[in-house]
């Protein structure tokens, strides 16, 4: 796979951004811990499937108190729609027990006291970070490792590769969206199975070696 040239990095992202400017998640939160929460719990789930669990399940637990009040079986029963909802439910009892006692029932706003909570990956610390407190943050998910290698972008064989190539390669002024930008394009264009090429806006300056004609 060709590198992407620099001057082509600039072009793809002023490209995503001329779409779509202001880009959003596709998790539904009121707060930063209801978005905590379904970040956790979207692991190896869909993000219409957490928040068609997660839907009920805020409307009575949205705070840390709230949820340790709830109980991890009612938790259980919310969420056992999703993948791994026994072991999640347990995550999301433990981080709100763990807010309260450590951060006064507040979400922290660094990578590092976030990983310290239950279920917490760099992936889920990245997202809250980027969504919630507008860090410049790169969370790289399957789509987003799959555009970053396909298309010449990031080329890397861990996620974490990628994404410090990503933080070296992506534009200043582009940062604040580029999680989003690249993880919507891999969901919705970049496909795993069929990549929709035809209507792709940065076909022509991807690597790609087998683009899809229709």
């Amino acid at each position: 796979m060709a590198r992407m040239k620099n001057a082509d990095v600039e072009v793809f992202f002023q490209r995503l951004s001329d779409a779509n400017p202001e880009p959003k998640g596709e998790l539904d939160y009121s707060n930063a811990f209801t978005l905590l929460v379904a970040v956790v719990l979207s692991a190896q789930a869909t993000d219409v499937g957490v928040n068609r669990a997660t839907g009920p399940l805020f409307k009575v637990a949205d705070t840390p108190r709230a949820m340790l009040a709830l109980g991890e079986d009612a938790v259980r029963d919310y969420i056992k729609t999703i993948g791994l909802y026994r072991n999640k439910a347990k995550n999301v009892i433990l981080l709100s027990r763990q807010l309260l006692d450590r951060h006064g029932g507040e979400v922290p706003d660094t990578r590092e006291e976030l990983e310290q909570l239950a279920g917490v990956g760099r992936k889920t610390a990245n997202v809250v970070l980027n969504i919630w407190f507008g860090q410049p943050t790169i969370a790289v998910d399957t789509h987003l490792f799959r555009v970053g290698n396909r298309t010449g972008l990031a080329a890397g064989k861990t996620p974490l590769a990628v994404e410090t190539i990503l933080e070296k390669r992506i534009p200043a002024r582009f940062m604040r969206h580029a999680h989003h930008w690249l993880i919507l394009h891999g969901r919705y264009v970049c496909k795993a199975r069929k990549p929709d090429c035809p209507r792709c806006r940065v076909s022509d300056i991807c690597g790609f070696k087998d683009k899809t004609l229709a």
